[in-house]
C-alpha cells in the first residue's frame, strides 16, 4: 500500500540543527498536505508544522522562526529543517500526509513510524 518513511532524527546539542526527510511510497495517486508532529514523553501528539500541495504552510507558534517545512511533489519526500533547536523540541517526530491512493476515490491520513529527536542542554 503506502509507506511513510522518516530519517534524520539523532542527539544534538541545544542550539544545534537537524533535518528530518520523509519519503512516501506506494500506491500514491495523489497527496494534499503533509505534516510533521511530534511527541514528547508523557504528552499528546501536536503540530508542529504542515504544507499543502499548492504550498501553503502553517507553524506551530514554539517552532516559527526556526524551523522551516519543505516538500518535494516530485518525489513525494517532505523535509523540516530545525535550526536553534530547544531541549523543549525533544520527542518522536512523526511525518503524516493525506494522500488518496491509485484508482482511489477518498483522502486518507498517514502515518509515519516516527523518528527520535533529543535535544541536550
Amino acid at each position: 500500500q503506502v509507506q511513510l518513511v522518516e530519517s534524520g532524527g539523532g542527539l544534538v546539542q541545544a542550539g544545534g540543527s537537524l533535518r528530518l526527510s520523509c519519503a512516501a511510497s506506494g500506491s500514491i495517486g495523489s497527496i494534499n498536505s503533509m505534516g510533521w508532529y511530534r511527541q514528547a514523553p508523557g504528552k499528546q501528539r501536536e503540530l508542529v508544522a504542515v504544507i499543502t500541495n499548492d504550498g501553503r504552510i502553517n507553524y506551530a507558534d514554539s517552532v516559527k522562526g526556526r524551523f522551516t517545512i519543505s516538500r518535494d511533489n516530485a518525489k513525494n519526500t517532505l523535509y523540516l529543517q530545525m535550526n536553534s533547536l530547544k531541549p523543549e523540541d525533544t520527542g518522536v517526530y512523526y511525518c503524516n500526509a493525506n494522500l488518496r491512493l491509485a484508482g482511489g476515490l477518498g483522502w486518507y491520513n498517514y502515518w509515519g513510524q516516527g523518528t527520535q529527536v533529543t535535544v541536550s542542554s
